[in-house]
């Protein structure tokens, strides 16, 4: 059977994870990309196969071009047709003033973040556009409410990145919208996730929270259904636009 394939990127824990399982809920193959965490991607698969849906696990650094050249090579050797890619992977780095950021850890920042989901919205242009013999698709980019506020003090060089990655959904919504292609963007706020501990702030969300509209911290199943109203059809006149899970802030 071919199956309607959506790629997630970063998706052995947190937002990823969860997206990965809601789209198999709904009837989609799933492919897990991961960069490091093997146990938890194919935890996540093996939960997904349990309750019959189709998934399949794939390493790759997509900071990497070459990394995402293969494994877009391996979806193309899939049983199905590639119809979607939640660009989910990304990095945050320790909290830091701007003063002391130095220009190895920004450049790396935009590579992880920025440079990943261009590398994979190109690749996965040339299998769902209509002029290339795809049956168009999905593309949703998990940005920041960051993007918006600038994240002073802390992390501005993910916001700059996330930033950045507004401006390419913004841009290529236009440019693939003839080719049967979606692309829209999903700004979370403070999620409850492993994130803020690799920021260094492992009860950040206890800091924040009572200062946020809706005081408390959002859930990855939040985020990922938001992530999957966009993928899927029921949106199929969205383009070029934004959801924020972020509490209100």
């Amino acid at each position: 059977m071919h199956s309607k394939i959506i790629l997630v990127t970063g998706a052995s824990r947190g937002i990823g994870a969860t997206t990965a399982t809601q789209l198999a809920k709904r009837g989609y193959a799933v492919v897990i990309n991961y960069r490091q965490q093997q146990d938890q991607a194919e935890a996540v698969a093996q939960s997904i196969a349990v309750n019959q849906g189709t998934v399949w696990t794939y390493q790759a650094d997509v900071s990497d071009e070459q990394e995402v050249a293969r494994l877009f090579e391996f979806i193309d050797s899939l049983p199905g047709q590639l119809v979607g890619l939640v660009n989910n992977a990304g990095r945050l780095q320790r909290q830091q003033k701007l003063l002391h950021m130095t220009h190895k850890r920004v450049i790396n920042t935009l590579q992880e973040n920025l440079m990943s989901q261009f590398y994979c919205c190109r690749a996965a242009i040339k299998r769902m556009a209509t002029d290339l013999g795809g049956q168009g698709g999905s593309i949703v980019n998990v940005s920041s409410v960051a993007a918006r506020l600038g994240a002073p003090n802390e992390y501005i060089d993910y916001a700059m990145s996330k930033g950045a990655i507004d401006t390419l959904t913004k841009g290529l919504a236009v440019e693939v919208a003839p080719q049967g292609i979606r692309v829209n963007g999903v700004r979370p706020g403070f999620i409850d996730t492993q994130m803020h501990a690799d920021g260094g702030e492992p009860d950040r969300l206890t800091r924040v929270t009572p200062n946020l509209p809706i005081p408390r911290g959002g859930t990855c199943e939040e985020v990922a259904n938001a992530i999957c109203w966009l993928i899927s059809e029921q949106s199929s006149y969205t383009t070029g636009n934004f959801i924020e899970v972020a509490g209100g802030r």
